[in-house]
């Protein structure tokens, strides 16, 4: 999916939903995000079994391993809390873990029938009983994207929402895995061949492909198929990137440079060849205040695209950024 973003002074408008913005600066710069990269084979089936849980996940060393290995066997919602401790320092994460498997014990009575008729009980149990729902009001607050925070109040995105439902479905043995559609983010649980798509967004209804199409027009504005690959599972690595470039976002229109310069350190954790994600973080840390931090991303991004469409402007920040360390020395 491609993105427009620019170097100074920005605005942010909603193009095609959750995860896709346009960024417009003095300068124009086609910033190229996929979703799936090109050429990836991954292994995206949904299995029962539950992934590995660490006593203090080692963030960096969990991410390095997304980095090699997309599906890696990591537990989604202890990853996204533990990236949440970037913006929360003293996040107790086994609290938030705890809490999770207390949800999926009580949940496990409603996942009875056939697998529409346990969706639909996970569903009612998330979406009526512990009253979890999408947050239309202020869809663009960056609390939508931490997971303790859509645990506290009940309230976040299609992805961070489709967490809580992943989570919880596995701990309670019904697999479920997201699904990255064009502008929204949606859940599927799969078990003996049969699938169920549902939106966590709204309420969990249960989707059919033609009701996913429909979906995606309504946000986009743009024809969709819902092809067996568009419906893919999305590996994890993808899923944390969506997450972390959503939050990216955020932070940018809000002229947070600091905490989105923390973030994109992260993208880059997971995609450290990633030119752009380079010329973004420099980008941040100029506008952060930091042009000495900022030198050595500005310049990879020059050497990795010298001829670029804006190779020219970020050439001027770049110098802007020497000057400004000169004038410390």
């Amino acid at each position: 999916m491609k993105r427009l973003i620019t170097l100074s002074c920005p605005r942010l408008r909603e193009r095609s939903g959750e995860g896709a913005y346009q960024w417009q600066f003095s300068s124009q710069i086609i910033a190229d995000q996929e979703e799936r990269e090109e050429g990836e084979v991954v292994n995206t089936s949904i299995t029962t079994s539950l992934p590995r849980y660490n006593a203090g996940m080692d963030l960096d060393g969990a991410l390095d391993q997304l980095a090699h290995n997309a599906t890696a066997p990591l537990d989604v919602a202890e990853l996204t809390l533990s990236l949440a401790r970037d913006e929360y320092a003293n996040l107790d994460v086994e609290a938030y873990l705890s809490e999770l498997t207390g949800m999926a014990h009580e949940a496990k009575n409603y996942l009875r029938g056939n697998l529409e008729a346990r969706v639909f009980g996970l569903c009612r149990y998330l979406f009526h009983d512990m009253g979890f729902r999408g947050n239309v009001q202020d869809y663009y607050d960056p609390r939508n994207s931490y997971l303790n925070e859509v645990l506290d109040r009940r309230t976040g995105l299609p992805i961070t929402l489709s967490v809580v439902a992943m989570a919880i479905g596995q701990r309670a043995g019904l697999p479920i895995a997201g699904i990255a559609l064009p502008g929204h983010f949606v859940a599927m649980a799969s078990t003996n061949g049969r699938e169920v798509l549902f939106d966590p967004f709204h309420g969990g209804r249960q989707l059919t492909s033609a009701d996913c199409e429909n979906l995606v027009q309504q946000v986009t504005g743009i024809p969709f198929q819902a092809t067996a690959e568009q419906l893919r599972p999305v590996p994890l690595r993808m899923l944390v990137i969506r997450l972390l470039t959503n939050l990216k976002g955020v932070y940018l229109q809000q002229e947070d440079f600091v905490r989105a310069a923390r973030v994109i350190e992260r993208l880059r954790q997971l995609n450290p060849h990633d030119a752009v994600q380079h010329r973004d973080l420099g980008v941040s840390l100029v506008h952060a205040g930091q042009p000495g931090r900022a030198v050595d991303h500005l310049s990879a991004y020059l050497t990795a695209s010298p001829h670029s469409p804006d190779a020219e402007t970020v050439r001027r920040l770049l110098n802007q950024a020497l000057k400004d360390v000169g004038k410390w020395n």
